[in-house]
């Protein structure tokens, strides 16, 4: 059964924000996060997703950065890419 799984990343000064993953196909697939203004200016958006782990990364003005809120290990790149662990 999918869950609703919630992303977000505090990027202030940022355009725009994508989440691309495994889940998304990594970046032919990655989905827009819309801004939410508040205290903070956060990104956000919700997926659907099956149980399991999944890497991902955000893409923020074209720079891929790992979710400092999440586990990460490394890929075939030589760099992070984050966990998130669907139960």
């Amino acid at each position: 059964m999918k869950r609703k799984v919630a992303f977000q990343i505090d990027a202030p000064g940022a355009k725009q924000v994508l989440v691309a993953g495994d889940f998304t196909n990594w970046e032919s697939g990655a989905k827009r996060m819309p801004k939410k203004r508040g205290k903070k200016v956060v990104f956000s958006t919700s997926l659907m997703l099956s149980p399991g782990t999944y890497e991902y990364k955000f893409i923020v003005d074209g720079e891929w950065r790992e979710d400092p809120a999440a586990e990460s290990r490394e890929n075939l790149f030589g760099t992070r890419n984050s966990l998130i662990t669907v139960t």
